[in-house]
């Protein structure tokens, strides 16, 4: 697949709703191939667990459930702390609940954040803490409880991975929006996104790795195309 520099919010969710409504690929199968792809990461880091993964109630909390499967499926020890009712997820994000929830993997969920020690004592014994709590629709400036939770994230000991983007961070700004969490690594999807062009972006980014989710070759020729007219 040829490169595509950088991807704005805007081009973020063009290449998901092409490639669900044109080429019939379900958002499922691309919410598993960004899970998956992460997990992959993950394995190529050696990591042996505890992995803990926090999850919001979007799709890169139903993301976060794909890591938390595979981990699982390898026999790596892993835990999620959910940002929100469970009865509030919707679409791909519920299904993937649902999958872990029945897979007997360890779900805390805590919409408002008012156990803010539980929080801390859940990530406190973390080899690796994968943030799943934002994506790249965010824009404004991040309110309670995330404001309290990246807080708590950032003064945990683990490495921090970050999902797609660090939560906190604006996507095509690359500033942060607040509080943004500070990753060691960032396992982004398909292409890294605009933002990641602005330096300040690295303090909060880390490493970062382009994962590939099966977006079709066609749509990233397009932005190719526009990007470059």
């Amino acid at each position: 697949m040829p490169p595509v520099e950088r991807l704005s919010r805007a081009e973020v969710r063009s290449v998901d709703q092409r490639t669900i409504e044109e080429f019939g690929l379900p958002g499922i199968a691309l919410m598993e191939n960004a899970g998956k792809g992460t997990f992959d990461l993950l394995l190529t880091l050696k990591v042996t667990g505890p992995v803990k993964i926090c999850a919001g109630k979007g799709n890169n909390g139903g993301d976060g459930f794909v890591i938390a499967r595979h981990l699982d499926n390898a026999g790596i020890p892993v835990q999620i702390f959910l940002l929100a009712d469970p009865q509030q997820l919707t679409g791909d994000a519920a299904i993937n609940y649902q999958v872990a929830s029945r897979m007997g993997i360890s779900i805390q969920a805590d919409p408002d954040l008012s156990d803010p020690d539980a929080f801390r004592t859940f990530l406190s014994d973390g080899d690796w803490i994968i943030d799943a709590f934002l994506g790249t629709g965010v824009q404004g400036t991040i309110r309670s409880p995330f404001t309290t939770a990246i807080q708590i994230v950032n003064e945990a000991p683990g490495n921090k991975l970050a999902v797609d983007l660090p939560s906190g961070l604006d996507c095509d700004t690359g500033l942060p929006l607040g509080d943004c969490i500070i990753a060691a690594l960032t396992a982004t999807f398909v292409a890294e996104k605009k933002g990641f062009a602005v330096p300040e972006s690295k303090q909060f980014t880390g490493t970062i790795h382009v994962v590939d989710i099966g977006a079709p070759r066609q749509i990233i020729t397009d932005l190719l195309q526009k990007q470059s007219s």
